[in-house]
């Protein structure tokens, strides 16, 4: 563990050196550099510099990653967002070093191929709010230590192969049930197994979603249950539970969708009475045995009835008045003997579909004329979004017609949503409204999508209604990194939110290949301008440095404490000056320390060193503040055109100075500038950012700015492209609100607010 002064002084060695490598390992921190090397954007970043540290935002979605997480991600401390989704050449296991964010509010590992177990050190993340690893290949058992993590809102691990049961608290480990703010526990498709203690529940607890379904958990369906009255979704099925379904489950007044299929329940139907807002009941192949409560029938707001495959008997009483919203009711393989309502049904008084086949009553004698005796048609569901009133052009391989008739490379993916309130998958209204309100997000977004299809909607065999989703560039044919990053983003952390009978859903998207090789734009100006606000304040604070070491009779105190030196010559003192930091070397001395008078050890050649030295300095040997403002004005010519100072004979300084012309676009520097910023009259800021730059290498020092200037200037031109460099990120807003607030779906309380850019909305240098 490196000591505050070690990590101050390899800092301080990452800056004495700081090219053009540093930063573009920290421009594709920031997924800005498709044009860069293989070895820099195809796998991810190793390399941890100063600047990484300060990046709060490291949103990575689909963008083609491959490789390990690197051990040393422990060092970006200020990390709040963490998301690497949908980057399946992700592997290997998820390193213990993820404790080690203190900032960290989400960690989004959306469809990856990361495996081994969950550290138990996730349970450091004090700040953490959403955690979702859900669709990976993670192992071994839930970490206790999630117990800790107590602002927690949204944890989904989800389709992974965890194993164990599942942790509560024990008064010395922590555990699930001390998660008392979290609204989703999404730990469907694995193989859990033991019981479902009855200590994960109480009522202090505020989940609205419990997803267990599809793992091995056995024993009784716990009565404590019952205490999460906010409970809205409640999918416990395709487990080996056993016994009585709770006679107190109908405490559960809020649900609306209720899954206890594929169990070994056995007992009689359970009373459903009270919970007024249940619209989807599934408690198929069970052993549930007797007869069936009438009242069931009468839940206003049911729509969707599966008790098939039971064991229920004597006759169905379905009242003379049940739910208006009723759509099915499915009561294959039971016992049934009789229909009290038989004759009405048969008359078409009532307009919900029953199905009765596999009972006793559709035996008898003439049972084969009744309609629910027998199988509904099957009706293939073939929605697709339908064209715009045009005509689908041809299109070349892997291009898509968009349907707005334009031939594209779409981003791709499933949406699976697990709890539906409705059964039908041939109703083009629902997903016409879903269409809908996507088009709606993404316009409002700001995300650069022209239009989007979505098709083939159908139920899987974890029984989640599955609809395939392209999503459309707009202008081009494909999209760039950063349109790419913006609309996963939204997908994967949730922040689109569809309408309540939907409900929670997963996205699953596919590998997007056909990047643009079109610049990203300003984007990348405006992360260059960040870094330079960055580079600019720990300049300032070397050139402070600096001066006070020129003072042989003084100190270094630092700039939270006023500096002064340690003797006053103006005093009454008697003190005797006292030298400081300078010494003799002997010439083995000098001979160690430079690796034998090694080349590689020398700090200038030439005329101004390796082009960063300043002129004054190289002529007077004083070494001031300005000095250190000329070596900064360097780094920003490198910043915007990717040259080192010196490359092939010439000078940058003097190549920006020759080309440049006022009167022209962009100042006439296209040749010179780095194509990858976008070399478009619409880049904001770019000749601010070229003036500030030249004064910073003015040859006379007293002509150049002093660096609180420069981090002035900065932030002026950041405000000018549209960050706020005054304000602290904000991951808050509400979900109560207007139509255009696309915050958290589920929430109160917003996780993070989609901006429509990959930067957050508000970022300041530190």
């Amino acid at each position: 563990m490196r000591t505050g002064q070690e990590t101050e002084e390899i800092e301080d060695q990452l800056l004495a050196t700081l090219h053009w490598d540093h930063l573009h390992q920290l421009a594709c921190d920031f997924h800005v550099c498709p044009s860069f090397p293989p070895s820099l954007t195809d796998h991810l970043p190793t390399k941890v510099s100063l600047f990484s540290v300060l990046v709060p935002f490291r949103i990575l979605s689909s963008t083609g990653l491959t490789g390990g997480q690197p051990g040393d991600i422990g060092q970006f401390t200020e990390l709040v967002v963490l998301d690497l989704s949908y980057n399946t050449g992700l592997t290997g296991s998820l390193t213990s070093a993820i404790g080690d964010l203190p900032k960290l509010t989400n960690l989004i590992l959306v469809g990856c191929n990361f495996n081994g177990p969950i550290p138990n050190t996730i349970g450091n993340l004090e700040r953490l709010r959403y955690l979702s690893l859900n669709n990976n290949g993670f192992t071994g058992t839930i970490p206790a230590s999630i117990g800790r993590l107590k602002n927690l809102y949204w944890l989904d691990l989800s389709a992974n192969q965890l194993t164990g049961g599942l942790p509560v608290s024990n008064g010395v480990e922590p555990g699930l049930d001390m998660l008392t703010h979290a609204k989703h526990f999404h730990l469907g498709d694995n193989k859990l197994s033991g019981d479902i203690p009855r200590g994960l529940f109480n009522s202090n607890m505020s989940l609205i979603h419990l997803l267990f379904d599809h793992n091995s958990l056995t024993g009784n369906i716990p009565s404590t249950l019952s205490l999460v009255v906010t409970l809205e979704v409640v999918r416990l099925d395709k487990n080996q539970l056993r016994g009585d379904v709770p006679s107190n489950i109908n405490s559960l007044t809020n649900v609306t969708e209720m899954y206890l299929s594929n169990n070994l329940l056995t007992g009689p139907i359970p009373n459903l009475t009270g919970m007024n807002r249940l619209n989807y009941l599934k408690m198929h192949y069970t052993s549930l045995a007797g007869e069936l409560p009438a009242a069931l029938f009468s839940i206003p707001q049911l729509q969707n009835v599966d008790l098939s495959n039971n064991r229920i008997n004597s006759s169905l009483d379905i009242t003379s008045n049940p739910s208006t919203q009723l759509e099915l009711v499915d009561l294959r393989t039971n016992l049934i003997t009789d229909f009290s309502q038989q004759r009405q049904y048969a008359a078409g008084l009532y307009t919900f579909g029953l199905l009765l086949l596999a009972n006793p009553i559709s035996t008898e004698s003439g049972a084969t004329d009744n309609e629910f005796c027998s199988l509904p048609t099957k009706t293939s569901a073939s929605y697709s979004t339908p064209s715009n009133n045009c005509v689908p052009p041809p299109c070349g391989p892997d291009l898509v017609s968009s349907p707005n008739c334009q031939c594209a490379y779409p981003f791709t993916g499933l949406f699976k949503f697990k709890a539906p309130s409705f059964s039908s998958v041939t109703n083009a209204s629902i997903y016409d409204s879903l269409h809908n309100l996507l088009t709606s997000f993404f316009r409002n977004a700001t995300l650069p999508v022209d239009s989007l299809s979505l098709k083939n909607p159908h139920r899987n065999l974890e029984d989640y209604l599955v609809i395939t989703l392209e999503v459309f560039p707009s202008g081009q044919p494909s999209f760039n990194r950063t349109g790419i990053i913006g609309v996963a983003f939204a997908l994967s952390n949730q922040t689109f939110k569809p309408k309540t009978n939907f409900n929670t859903y997963t996205f699953d998207a596919e590998s997007y290949k056909f990047f643009s090789g079109s610049a990203v734009g300003g984007c990348v100006l405006v992360v260059l301008l960040v870094l330079a606000g960055v580079y600019a304040i720990r300049q300032k604070e070397r050139a402070e440095k600096a001066v006070q070491h020129n003072q042989p009779f003084g100190k270094y105190v630092p700039n939270h404490i006023k500096s002064k030196a340690l003797w006053d010559p103006t005093s009454a003192s008697g003190g005797v000056p006292q030298l400081k930091g300078a010494r003799s070397f002997t010439f083995e001395e000098l001979r160690k320390y430079t690796d034998n008078f090694s080349e590689t050890s020398q700090i200038g050649a030439g005329g101004y060193g390796n082009g960063y030295m300043d002129p004054e300095y190289y002529m007077t040997q004083q070494l001031t503040e300005k000095s250190d403002v000329y070596s900064f004005g360097v780094v920003m010519l490198e910043l915007i055109t990717t040259r080192n100072p010196i490359e092939r004979g010439k000078y940058i300084v003097r190549e920006v100075k020759q080309v440049m012309d006022k009167n022209k676009e962009l100042y006439n520097l296209h040749e010179i500038l780095d194509p990858t910023i976008g070399l478009s009259s619409q880049l904001k800021g770019l000749e601010k950012f070229v003036d500030l730059s030249l004064r910073c290498v003015d040859e006379r020092g007293n002509q150049r700015p002093g660096m609180s200037e420069i981090v002035k200037e900065l932030e002026s031109i950041m405000t000018f492209v549209g960050l706020n460099p005054g304000s602290e990120p904000s991951t808050s807003a509400s979900y109560e609100g207007t139509d255009n607030d696309y915050s958290h779906p589920y929430s109160n309380d917003s996780l993070f607010a989609y901006s429509g850019g990959i930067l957050p909305p508000k970022m300041h240098p530190k």
